[in-house]
């Protein structure tokens, strides 16, 4: 059940009384928070805004050109699959999770991330009008392309599962924040890769950039899921049910599979430092980091969760070296740009 927008029966001098089904008066009162996580959160997301337009791909209009013809398919076929999932997002959060929360604060953060994810529905448009020669192409792709229109598809069914689901379960809940962690940290990665695969052997420079910073927002989004659903335990243990880890065991599988036929079907066997078994292991890593940021073993133990199978992803996608003690919940002054890959 969706929360009431104004509540006069919350008690006084707090402003929830639980994550979800609890009692709010409405009023964002954020000198009198539950949720500290979430404040540093707010905090780190404002101090990482930034503008698509600040970059420069200039250099991307002409390199397009000479790309070969491998390495355009893999371009326009990476754009399409973003542009899908980030608008996608976009409505996802604000319509099928936010309603339910009962906490300002986590609300303040779900709508920051909506944001977010319309921005980088416009550095795509960026991309796509200044670099390629193929911009309807690239957004109708998906009505041609059976690959891309399949894993869509797999997303939009997930999502729309739980979300009807949710208004009476808090099961379907559980669920959909994990499905929330499957797009945030798992089905964006191949893209990521592949994108900085290009730039590593000197190609699409200004696009990898972009890249960059819409995987930093990601990964502020990947900490706001992890610790909603980490929150939700604490406060729901009975919900959490042997039967529900596994299910959840099952739904990071299943978007292993579905990311890993999907990077090797962008890739081809044709990209300088990728290939199956890298495309593979990489996706087994990504989802035991998500597993273990909700207190869960790594899925695949003969990949761990310590050292990327792409050596080279972390050093390349990282914008600077600050660390956060986002985890210990100090309320640090965070610098712009301030998480570090490590953190997830």
């Amino acid at each position: 059940m969706a929360k009431d927008l104004f509540n006069e029966n919350c008690p006084q001098g707090v402003t929830t009384t639980s994550l979800i089904n609890g009692k709010t008066s409405g009023v964002i009162n954020l000198n009198s928070i539950k949720y500290q996580w979430a404040y540093n959160l707010w905090e780190i997301m404002l101090n990482n805004t930034w503008f698509p337009k600040e970059v420069d791909i200039t250099k991307d209009i002409t390199q397009y050109k000479t790309l070969t013809p491998s390495e355009k398919g893999l371009y326009d076929k990476v754009l399409a699959q973003l542009i899908f999932m980030d608008g996608l997002q976009t409505n996802n959060t604000v319509d099928n999770v936010n309603p339910w929360i009962t906490a300002p604060e986590i609300n303040m953060c779900l709508v920051r991330q909506a944001m977010e994810e319309a921005l980088h529905s416009q550095s795509y448009a960026v991309m796509v009008d200044s670099i390629s020669i193929n911009t309807n192409e690239i957004y109708e792709m998906w009505r041609v392309d059976k690959k891309l229109y399949s894993k869509n598809k797999h997303i939009v069914d997930i999502y729309n599962r739980y979300a009807s689901e949710a208004e009476d379960s808090m099961e379907a809940k559980i669920y959909m924040i994990v499905a929330n962690q499957c797009l945030e940290g798992i089905y964006f990665y191949s893209g990521f890769a592949a994108m900085y695969a290009l730039a590593r052997n000197g190609k699409m420079p200004g696009s990898a950039q972009m890249i960059k910073f819409i995987q930093r927002d990601e990964i502020t989004h990947l900490l706001l899921f992890a610790n909603i659903f980490n929150s939700m335990r604490a406060e729901f243990p009975e919900s959490f049910t042997e039967k529900v880890m596994e299910n959840i065991r099952e739904l990071f599988k299943e978007a292993a599979n579905l990311e890993i036929d999907w990077g090797n079907y962008i890739t081809e066997e044709g990209i300088l430092g990728l290939n199956n078994e890298i495309i593979t292991n990489f996706v087994h890593f990504q989802v035991n980091s998500r597993a273990n940021a909700i207190g869960m073993k790594d899925i695949y133990p003969e990949v761990g969760h310590k050292v990327n199978p792409i050596t080279w992803f972390d050093s390349f996608s990282k914008i600077n070296d600050i660390k956060t003690n986002f985890f210990e919940g100090n309320n640090a002054a965070y610098s712009k740009g301030s998480v570090s890959m490590d953190d997830f």
